[in-house]
């Protein structure tokens, strides 16, 4: 289960993407400033390192939603939480694109290690150093968690950028629902382990951040029998997305916006067999995305349809 946008804060908006602040943000910063730690000579520098780290977290996720822009894909919403981030991204149903806006992320990451590391080699050079500061000690904290944050992201476990990236590869080979099956089991196993590791550590956060994994390991399953069951539909080969350039599947994938009715858009020449309503846009089952019916086929009047959950990617 991921956060969404009710109950948060909305902060801005950045190219489109609208960043909101989930409310257990500030449950944290009360936990962490009632018992700051005691590396800063001044409380505030608790403060600056609190706001880095909302920082880091903001431009992993800016990574993800950039990139899946960059391959046709939607973005338009971020929202962080004290578990991370999540930012809401529709790829292009094809391993390549999806691999891009996962990988993105810990990217950005990568960079920022980099520009870290170049900070601290330059403050040696001019000297900024040669004596114990906060601003020093404050540059080795943003490295160690900047780098703690792309290690632990790219466990192979699912859903974390490691696990999605293992989906992605494996969908070139086993396709996207098998792929997904294999990726959430493996990500189950990983599971297992950060529960152990809780419980030896008595790390109350670690453990709720394995149920938050194994929640969305779950709910990877379920999704991956979902397409399973879809990739067996046969399909309407006489239309083609504009899109993804695939057929639509054949059965009551579409929902009528006026009284609800599922039906097969494409069976009923975009018509809702229960009271007649015609829209103007289809959704496509494979990339998600919205377009004229006509542009499907020149034939067929127009048609709106309601995506399933599993179209959507988070």
């Amino acid at each position: 289960m991921m956060p969404t946008q009710k109950g948060s804060l909305r902060l801005f908006q950045f190219a489109g993407i609208t960043v909101f602040l989930h409310w257990s943000w500030f449950l944290v910063a009360v936990y962490e400033f009632r018992d700051p730690a005691d590396r800063y000579g001044a409380l505030w520098w608790n403060a600056v390192e609190y706001i880095a780290l909302f920082g880091i977290v903001m431009l992993h996720e800016f990574g993800h939603a950039l990139a899946c822009r960059s391959v046709g894909g939607q973005a338009n919403q971020i929202v962080l939480w004290p578990l991370g981030g999540v930012a809401y991204v529709n790829p292009p149903q094809r391993p390549g694109a999806t691999l891009w806006s996962i990988a993105a992320g810990p990217l950005v990451n990568v960079v920022l290690l980099v520009a870290l590391t170049a900070l601290a080699v330059v403050g040696r050079l001019l000297g900024w150093w040669t004596t114990p500061s906060d601003g020093r000690v404050l540059l080795q904290w943003l490295w160690i968690i900047n780098a703690a944050l792309l290690v632990f992201n790219l466990l192979p476990i699912y859903p974390l950028d490691g696990g999605q990236i293992l989906r992605s590869l494996l969908w070139f080979f086993l396709g996207r629902a098998r792929s997904l099956l294999v990726a959430a089991l493996i990500g189950m196993v990983g599971v297992v382990g950060m529960i152990a590791f809780a419980i030896w550590a008595q790390s109350l956060w670690f453990g709720i951040l394995a149920v938050f994994i194994l929640m969305n390991c779950w709910r990877g399953l379920q999704s991956a029998r979902w397409l399973a069951r879809l990739d067996r539909l046969p399909r309407h080969e006489e239309a083609r997305c504009p899109s993804c350039h695939q057929a639509p599947y054949c059965g009551p994938l579409w929902q009528c916006g006026e009284c609800g009715t599922t039906f097969d858009a494409f069976e009923t020449k975009a018509i809702c067999p229960n009271c007649a309503a015609q829209f103007p846009e289809t959704r496509c089952p494979h990339c998600g995305n919205l377009h004229p019916h006509a542009l499907w086929t020149p034939v067929s009047p127009p048609v709106s349809v309601a995506a399933e959950d599993s179209f959507r990617k988070e």
